[in-house]
């Protein structure tokens, strides 16, 4: 099948099955706590009662497994390659997530800057539903990031930070970046292209410059290790690390805000470019290096 058409498939079974997500997440909320409730999580009505467990139901049917279903059985039932479209293998150098850890640590500065020059961009009046629909997203996120105590806190690590990380890698970075290469045979075009597609995903334009930048660390982590789980790992330790600090901040442990976008410099913002890219470098020879040795 040609990538073109491997895409265009993928694209209708990834909505196929989204659809079928949103009416069995629906059908759930509707049989355990009624319409009005299902109505209430529409329009972000958080004072109803029941609203956090039927805005967690729906993110798990019509968001994570809907992710995760259109992946796998693309992989496994449609392309019948899942070692190359989801690229499950362990077959890497350690010192890769070392590295991984370094660079997503060291970048934040980076992803800072480019949070504020998003934040700097004005949307086109005709573009205004964009913003009513960040500002949606965003009220939905609050509230699944409402922890009172540290078992609240674990639950929304493993489920924001380990399980989102798992299913948007694996369609993302697995099957939609693999489909690009042979598309476009670039990798630095499929790995960037992916990362607009994945930034653009998630409809929260002023997020969109740093969420691509994410991708792009991403995509690179995968396409130069042939393994998911470094980009898996990466995703992890953003997601989880703003999990942490936003419960930290709740329980007023730590005074600054996960939120604020002004915790770094220039001179911070040009250090982190240069020390990230120069990581990267040592990580693409480092993991060309493990390949040469696996192969010969």
């Amino acid at each position: 099948m040609h990538p073109g058409m491997q895409l265009f498939v993928f694209a209708l079974l990834f909505i196929g099955i989204y659809i079928v997500g949103n009416l069995i997440g629906a059908g759930i909320v509707t049989a355990l706590y009624g319409l009005k409730t299902l109505m209430a999580v529409a329009t972000v009505d958080t004072t109803t009662p029941h609203f956090l467990a039927s805005l967690w139901i729906l993110q798990i049917a019509s968001t994570t497994l809907t992710i995760f279903s259109a992946a796998v059985v693309f992989a496994y039932y449609v392309i019948k390659e899942p070692q190359d479209y989801l690229k499950l293998s362990f077959r890497f150098s350690w010192i890769l997530i070392v590295l991984v850890f370094a660079i997503m640590l060291i970048s934040n500065p980076l992803i800072e800057f480019l949070s504020n020059l998003n934040q700097k961009m004005v949307l086109p009046p005709f573009l205004k539903w964009m913003k009513d629909s960040e500002e949606s997203a965003q009220k939905l996120t609050a509230a699944l990031l409402q922890m009172k105590n540290v078992w609240d806190m674990i639950l929304d690590v493993l489920a924001i930070g380990l399980l989102t990380a798992i299913v948007e890698e694996f369609m993302f970075r697995g099957v939609i970046q693999t489909i690009l290469v042979r598309w476009t045979k670039s990798i630095h075009a499929a790995v960037w292209i992916t990362a607009i597609l994945f930034s653009a995903f998630h409809i929260e334009f002023f997020g969109f410059l740093p969420r691509m930048m994410l991708g792009v660390l991403f995509g690179y982590f995968v396409a130069w290790s042939g393994s998911i789980w470094t980009s898996v790992w990466a995703h992890f330790l953003n997601n989880g690390a703003a999990v942490v600090a936003t419960y930290l901040f709740q329980q007023k442990i730590i005074k600054s805000d996960p939120d604020d976008q002004h915790l770094f410099n220039t001179g911070s913002y040009i250090i982190s470019l240069v020390i990230v890219v120069f990581l990267l470098f040592v990580y693409r020879k480092t993991a060309f290096e493990k390949k040469q040795i696996a192969v010969y």
